[in-house]
């Protein structure tokens, strides 16, 4: 077999971090020739040294400071239908190692060895992010491998990430197969949840959160439980099924409530929820001046920090979250409080949480530091791709 697949070079002496398992190729290191400039963004290409030695096949894009996104590292290997679904095949084959019903995330993008593509799998339902060129020139290639193992009532492609305007694509949500016109339920730690995969946030559901969920919802017999930034109810519906006394929730989205509401009437946990639409600030400056106090709070707010530029704003953003929300946790009670911002790292986000409980008068100690559920991996070479990140504390 010949690859005519077209050839990008690195510079001299710049191909060893990909050489060495590296999935990246930065624009800096390219040999950014004629040829390599006229390139369409998502091409194939081999990635060669800067004397032809094959380093890997990968997706490539002129135009991007992430130039190339490695596939594989066989030379004779071809990207189409039949090599995306043994990829496919492998990480469902995990998942069902790691997750007891289909609801999980099914590809992590480069952990996964699918660089720029997400697929969230709800039962016979997909939600797909195609965040690359590269992946969105293999949709249809990716469609008919998903098709062939899955058979899936439906496909979302939501394709509304802010990567994609770095890679020149456009934004928008499309359902390419089957037709939804409802929230769905999906299944969770055992708790039947409704998400909505089409108007949703993200993909319709925060499947990293899964374990987490647990975690919390292990303590919750008898508490009095406020959770903040609740979307459609993950913690606070957990908690309340595994037997808190009362669960408070907050959200500014009222689509976000509704979900978390017709959870709770389908699971008969009505009584012991509360559903609170507001600013979640506001409403704890609200519960601090009525000195309320809850057993466990739980803050997973959305991400302060988007970009390298956000670092100092979004740092402050997490300590007054948790001076605010010390300050309505009961004496030895609980505080989960979690970052899902890439760019906000663990040894930061623990000091920017500890300055907020000593601003708050308050003392406490870690019990869990935890991060994504395990269908989310990592790759090793991108440490830096381990987004979120939790502490469970006791408060004094």
């Amino acid at each position: 077999m010949t690859d005519t697949s077209p050839v990008v070079r690195i510079q001299p002496q710049r191909h060893k971090r990909v050489a060495n398992g590296h999935p990246w190729v930065y624009s800096n290191e390219v040999v950014m020739d004629g040829a390599a400039k006229a390139l369409e963004p998502g091409s194939i290409v081999r990635f060669c040294t800067h004397d032809q030695n094959f380093i890997g096949l990968g997706s490539f894009n002129p135009h991007t400071l992430v130039a190339g996104r490695i596939f594989s590292r066989e030379l004779l290997a071809v990207i189409d239908a039949a090599w995306l679904r043994v990829r496919l095949e492998a990480a469902a084959a995990l998942r069902s190692k790691l997750v007891a019903e289909p609801y999980y995330r099914l590809v992590h993008a480069e952990a996964d060895g699918l660089p720029g593509l997400i697929i969230d799998r709800f039962g016979p339902h997909f939600s797909v992010q195609l965040n690359t060129a590269g992946m969105q020139k293999l949709w249809p290639e990716l469609e008919a491998a998903l098709v062939e193992l899955f058979a899936p009532e439906s496909i979302i492609l939501h394709n509304e990430s802010s990567v994609r305007a770095l890679e020149g694509l456009e934004r928008s949500v499309t359902q390419v197969r089957g037709t939804l016109n409802a929230p769905i339920q999906i299944r969770e730690n055992g708790l039947a949840y409704f998400a909505d995969l089409v108007g949703g946030q993200k993909t319709g559901w925060y499947f990293d959160q899964r374990d987490n969920h647990a975690l919390v919802a292990r303590y919750a017999a008898g508490a009095r439980v406020l959770d903040l930034y609740c979307h459609a109810g993950g913690f606070g519906l957990l908690a309340a099924q595994a037997g808190a006394a009362e669960v408070v929730s907050v959200d500014s989205s009222q689509s976000a409530l509704d979900l978390a509401v017709r959870t709770a009437a389908f699971n008969r946990l009505s009584p012991q929820c509360q559903w609170r639409r507001a600013d979640v600030f506001e409403e704890l400056e609200r519960l601090i001046a009525a000195k309320e106090k809850f057993g466990i709070v739980v803050a997973d707010p959305p991400p302060f920090v988007k970009s390298r530029k956000d670092v100092a704003s979004g740092a402050r953003g997490y300590r007054k979250l948790a001076k605010l929300a010390a300050q309505v946790t009961a004496k030895d009670g609980l505080l989960f409080i979690a970052s899902c911002s890439h760019n906000m790292e663990l040894t930061a986000f623990i000091e920017e949480v500890a300055r907020g409980l000593s601003e708050a008068r308050r003392q406490g100690r870690i019990l869990f530091t935890v991060f994504a559920a395990p269908d989310h991996p990592v790759h090793p070479h991108l440490p830096e791709s381990a987004y979120l990140k939790g502490l469970l504390l006791q408060v004094d």
